[in-house]
């Protein structure tokens, strides 16, 4: 019998259901109470039309309930697609409609469908939620079952294509085991969460559960939950962005001495700026870890700044492998992963792992160098992608709205450098007329793209530079 997640974790827990597993504002679950929670949302799921090798999309803001109905979807045997509540009504339906999603499981509060039904009001969840069934989705692809799918990750490549990455139970058992190499994750901890469960979650949620930790969900506003979680709940473990660590030491609410407790505080999503990393360790007398995930590969960097000099991300995980390709004269080129944990398969079109890896290296499409002690520094992308504070942005899918707005002949999309958010989406624009409604084209955008797509500035220029076969040359 294929192995599960949820199965695992249960197991794992088995001597720990009476420790707490989750802390959402007033509301604590227990091991015992999370696992009975998920097998009761499952069987009502279930009932729904939720089956093995079912894809079912879920949209939820971090809650408790964003675990329960994951873990209900995994015990299922169906493969979770997670959405984002940020996106817009229509992204969400036509990310769903991309992923063949056969139902949508939705908070009510963050997102409408027509047609959907309520999910029995009876089981243990704190919110309203609904489910949508989608009808005229093509079969599996051949191979699909033989994988026992259990994580779709929506991502676009850079050429507009879009794709789902596809995770197995078994790639996450392993991803998860090889990522706790490096952060040592035990039932003792208290991890203080803030990130969007959205966008992290396999190797780190789940992770979590599987040793037993207490994860406490921070909510907002950030530096007052930030205090409380370290004082109240007395945190031993931060996942965060750069961002959340410069609010941090710039604020007295989290004054210094505040982190004692706190054993390990790791940063990621975007590239850790120098003067964050110092700032911290000035304030608080703790080094941030940084850690470099991608997730068709998992967390194979997590080191901490100020083991070597300058901006590297470290020496692989053990199990890890990493070599630069058609490195230049100084050492620089694409980086490539091998280890545990691999994707198992792109859904759309359908590729499984052995069409995409390359005798089991993985591209990644980020530019870097390795010296000779094997630490590895990452020097930018090699694909057109804009890193806003851990979401990505794809200038294309910008482009293609902004191109709709009245008096737009043609714009392009770009990112800018920041300290605090990684790099801003920006946008140049040729208008067709003398005069042009800049303030009507960003609420136009706003109601059609997540606010992190949105670019941040717009400008209007005479010409768009282009290459000699007339295609848009990227900033």
């Amino acid at each position: 019998m294929p192995v599960n997640i949820f199965e695992v974790i249960k197991a794992e827990n088995a001597g720990r259901r009476g420790r707490v597993a989750i802390v959402d504002g007033d509301r604590r679950l227990s091991y015992g109470e999370l696992i009975a929670s998920a097998e009761s949302v499952a069987v009502e799921l279930e009932k729904a039309g939720v089956c093995p090798l079912g894809r079912v999309g879920l949209v939820c803001g971090n809650s408790a309930d964003y675990v329960v109905v994951s873990l209900a979807v995994l015990s299922v045997g169906a493969a979770l697609v997670p959405v984002s509540p940020e996106h817009a009504t229509p992204e969400i339906a036509a990310i769903m409609a991309e992923m063949a999603a056969d139902l949508v499981v939705f908070r009510r509060s963050e997102y409408t469908a027509e047609g959907a039904v309520d999910l029995e009001p009876a089981i243990p969840l704190r919110a309203a939620f609904g489910v949508l069934h989608r009808a005229g989705n093509l079969p599996p692809a051949p191979g699909y079952a033989e994988i026992a799918p259990a994580f779709i990750r929506f991502s676009s490549g850079t050429t507009g294509a879009s794709k789902g990455i596809v995770l197995s139970h078994r790639a996450i058992i392993e991803r998860t085991d090889a990522a706790d190499l490096g952060l040592g994750i035990t039932c003792d901890d208290r991890i203080l969460w803030v990130l969007s469960m959205s966008f992290h979650f396999v190797v780190t949620i789940l992770l979590f559960l599987r040793r037993g930790a207490a994860i406490v969900l921070l909510g907002e506003p950030f530096l007052d939950r930030m205090a409380e979680g370290v004082s109240t709940h007395g945190g031993t473990f931060v996942y965060a962005s750069p961002f959340h660590y410069a609010l941090m030491t710039g604020s007295d609410l989290v004054p210094a001495g505040s982190l004692s407790r706190v054993r390990k505080a790791v940063s990621t999503t975007v590239k850790l700026p120098e003067d964050v990393a110092s700032g911290f360790r000035a304030k608080y007398g703790l080094a941030l870890t940084e850690a470099y995930g991608i997730i068709e590969v998992g967390l194979p960097f997590i080191g901490t700044r100020g083991e070597r000099p300058g901006s590297s991300v470290g020496r692989p995980l053990p199990g890890y492998r990493v070599r630069i390709a058609d490195p230049d004269a100084t050492g620089t080129g694409e980086i490539c992963i091998a280890g545990p944990g691999m994707l198992d398969a792109y859904l759309s079109p359908w590729r499984t792992r052995d069409g995409i890896l390359e005798d089991g290296w993985f591209r990644t499409g980020d530019l870097g160098s390795v010296d000779r002690d094997g630490f590895l520094t990452i020097v930018g992308r090699r694909k057109n992608v804009i890193n806003f504070a851990g979401m990505k942005v794809f200038p294309m899918e910008v482009e293609e709205v902004i191109n709709r707005f009245p008096g737009v002949r043609e714009s392009v999309v770009y990112g800018e450098e920041h300290a605090r958010y990684g790099t801003l989406p920006m946008a140049k624009i040729v208008c067709a007329g003398e005069t042009f409604d800049i303030e009507g084209l960003r609420r136009f955008c706003y109601e059609r793209l997540a606010p992190y797509k949105v670019p941040k500035g717009f400008e209007l220029v005479r010409e768009i530079p282009k290459t000699r076969s007339g295609k848009i040359r990227r900033l």
